[in-house]
């Protein structure tokens, strides 16, 4: 799953800041890393640090159905990560010898509750997490059962449509991934105007 917590590890207290997706905290008594050992390192070894592979699910349900029998824009699952505060979508790392399928369904089970079935694959992401180059492979996903239920990593998860959801979001990558679900699904976009109007973005 996501970046873990130690067993017996403290949340931060009053007037310290959390530490941000692909930051650690440093246990007690131990010094930050330094960047330019690190660099010396890498220079040391084959110039570039391995790549964290990681995969995950934009998990979805059809829309509400109207009174003229069409359903409306679908509902996508959120969830907020008290480590890092923020709302994000399900993923995390593989495990040694797992395939990048396995790793997703693995991951929206535990952080979500939820078994699901893989669709089409969206676009990857690509990024840096603790220096470290890191690649993300993701697919449009629907529930086939389970439940939420909080727990370590994640303490919250909800239901939203795509508008919503997307402004929810708290990284500008994960609304691209919200963008290329509804172009699968054949949705119209989402307006991303400064005040949408809610009758223009779900009628």
């Amino acid at each position: 799953m996501h970046d873990r917590l130690s067993t017996g590890q403290s949340r931060p207290t009053e007037g310290q800041s959390r530490p941000t997706e692909g930051q650690s905290r440093p246990t007690e008594g131990q010094s930050r890393p330094d960047p330019a050992r690190r660099v010396g390192a890498l220079a040391a070894g084959t110039g570039r640090a391995p790549v964290v592979l990681a995969a995950g699910a934009v998990l979805w349900l059809p829309g509400k159905p109207k009174p003229s029998g069409r359903l409306g824009r679908p509902r996508i699952a959120v969830i907020h990560r008290p480590k890092y505060d923020d709302w994000s979508l399900p993923k995390g790392k593989l495990d040694p010898g797992e395939g990048v399928v396995e790793a997703a369904l693995r991951e929206v089970a535990e952080e979500t509750g939820f078994r699901c079935l893989l669709g089409p694959e969206l676009p990857a992401q690509h990024y840096l997490a603790q220096g470290r180059p890191k690649e993300v492979r993701y697919w449009a996903a629907v529930p086939t059962g389970g439940a939420f239920r909080p727990n370590r990593e994640v303490d919250r998860l909800e239901w939203l449509p795509a508008g919503k959801a997307r402004a929810r979001l708290t990284h500008d990558r994960d609304r691209l991934l919200v963008d290329a679900l509804l172009a699968i699904l054949g949705a119209k976009p989402v307006r991303t105007s400064v005040e949408p109007r809610a009758k223009e973005l779900w009628k």
